[in-house]
């Protein structure tokens, strides 16, 4: 494995090395690719990836695998057969070679500490992390708008998940302090603040263990589904149907699983306006029934939630949580809550016993603030 570079000015010239971030997002779950509202916050834990000239094809090295993997350079669809990790590193060589870049001869080395299938976007920290650090290495100056296009189209089209896109904004745009509100549409983002400290309050994130996977198809059948009940509705995506129209779009729709979808999207960008609303207010403490109602929405319209979830959050709500709620896409990974600090301890007692009690293997707990999104490391 090539070396860790430590320092920026002890670094060779020829050696280039991003920092991004994995994700948390504190409410707007399957909002994204419904062209709607989200608003998530940055993490500590990400990926580095590290770019340096290499004699002959291209080469990636992941610090969590053992053995190098070597292909040669090529469009997508002339790309070798290699395994699934490394399409999320090749990804935007294959991507660049087809739009007429000459990407030259490169050994990439990436480095992650985003636990893997939590629902915490380890795979966007990786994949932003190698776009932003291939791009400055190659001096190809792409502008924000075309960063974040190269890094949805990686997994959309290299790696074949049918993502929405926010994960890489704010693995791109996130910043210490604040969630970002994105708009799902425009791509328009804006930093809210979110001051935990000021408030004496933290979010508690219980790691459920259950496996978060999306290739067991059944994120694509909800975005299938949204998009068909976009279509019988006669909008361009479920973001058109406002509040006020929710009960006759529901009367036009004769299938319960539709309905169940379009109630949870339209009802989930309420709530993701209405939390950013309350922060921008400074109503912090105000938004614990918001988190709580999107978990509920989750649970039982869209119907994304698993029991160590649903363990998870009724464990922290006993333990004094304003609001807990399921994170990321759904079917296992994370849940927060935001607590009192000073109940952090107890919350984390009281999610590990229910777990024991219900015979779950024992969850991972720690506390999350926001953090920076994608920067040279």
């Amino acid at each position: 494995m090539a070396p860790r570079i430590r320092s920026r000015e002890d670094r060779p010239h020829d050696v280039t090395q991003w920092f991004a971030p994995g994700r948390i997002n504190l409410i707007g779950e399957h909002t994204d690719y419904n062209d709607g509202f989200v608003l998530p916050f940055a993490l500590s834990v990400g990926c580095t990836a590290t770019v340096l000239p290499a004699s002959d094809g291209w080469t990636v090295q992941s610090a969590q695998e053992s053995e190098p993997v070597v292909v040669r350079r090529s469009g997508l669809a002339g790309a070798d057969d290699a395994p699934e990790w490394t399409r999320y590193v090749l990804g935007a060589l294959w991507l660049l070679t087809d739009r007429g870049i000459d990407v030259p001869p490169l050994a990439i080395t990436v480095d992650s500490d985003v636990p893997t299938g939590a629902g915490l976007s380890s795979s966007a920290a990786l994949v932003c992390s190698v776009v932003r650090a291939v791009d400055d290495h190659l001096g190809l100056d792409l502008d924000d708008d075309a960063i974040f296009a190269l890094t949805r189209d990686v997994e959309n089209d290299a790696v074949g998940a049918p993502t929405g896109g926010m994960d890489q904004l704010v693995s791109l745009r996130g910043q210490v302090g604040h969630v970002l509100l994105c708009d799902m549409r425009s791509h328009d983002t804006r930093a809210v603040p979110l001051d935990l400290a000021g408030s004496e309050l933290t979010v508690l994130v219980a790691d459920t263990k259950a496996p978060h996977r999306h290739s067991d198809g059944e994120y694509g059948a909800r975005r299938r589904g949204c998009e068909e009940a976009a279509r019988r509705l006669g909008v361009p995506a479920l973001r058109d149907v406002t509040a006020d129209d929710l009960a006759d779009a529901l009367d036009r729709l004769d299938d319960d699983e539709l309905q169940r979808y379009v109630r949870h999207v339209v009802t989930e960008d309420e709530r993701v306006l209405e939390v950013a609303r309350l922060l921008d207010e400074g109503r912090l403490f105000d938004i614990g029934p918001a988190l709580s109602a999107s978990h509920a929405s989750m649970r039982d319209d869209f119907r994304i939630t698993v029991p160590e979830v649903d363990t998870a959050v009724d464990a922290l709500h006993s333990a004094g949580a304003l609001g807990a709620r399921m994170t990321g896409g759904g079917f296992g990974g994370c849940v927060i809550g935001l607590m009192p600090a000073r109940d952090v301890e107890a919350a984390g007692d009281a999610v590990r016993r229910a777990f024991a009690d219900a015979g779950f293997a024992q969850p991972s707990l720690f506390t999350a603030e926001p953090s920076a999104g994608a920067h040279p490391a």
